[in-house]
């Protein structure tokens, strides 16, 4: 097996997510730890989608150190009862793109809800964006998820 590669500073100015770590660019936050931070996918597929990812730029799952890996994952096993309670929601579906649908190069895990019949897969598995109506909206899905963490 491969060690992983470094963290890579240089990134930070660049990439997204670390200026959204870092303050320098506007999230919803809704979780955040020593490790990890959490906020609402500004394209959500459905609303209270929620996008975690360590605080160290990683590009991909690959590249998170193996001590690291349990802990990401008992932050996501937290985040989908939080959404699902938040949200109302009868399940979650999480997901990782490594590469390739990756639209920002940092690691991340997508946290959604999912209802019965909510329409996220289309016969072609296209994932349809269902965006928030206004800040306040998303204010309000950001507050829901924030309260379940805390319960």
């Amino acid at each position: 097996m491969k060690p992983p590669r470094p963290a890579q500073p240089a990134a930070g100015r660049s990439c997204t997510f670390c200026r959204i770590i870092g303050g320098e660019a506007p999230a919803f936050a809704v979780f955040e730890d020593a490790l990890a931070y959490a906020f609402l996918d500004h394209r959500p597929l459905l609303k209270g989608h929620v996008l975690l990812t360590p605080k160290a730029h990683r590009e991909t799952l690959q590249d998170l150190p193996e001590d690291a890996v349990g802990p990401l994952f008992r932050i996501a096993r937290m985040l989908c009862g939080a959404v699902e309670r938040a949200m109302a929601a009868d399940g979650s579906f999480l997901a990782i793109n490594t590469r390739i649908s990756q639209s920002v190069p940092h690691l991340h895990i997508h946290v959604v809800p999912r209802w019965r019949k909510d329409g996220l897969f289309s016969p072609k598995l296209v994932w349809k964006r269902q965006p928030y109506r206004d800040e306040a909206e998303m204010r309000a899905v950001q507050e829901a998820i924030r309260r379940e963490i805390r319960a």
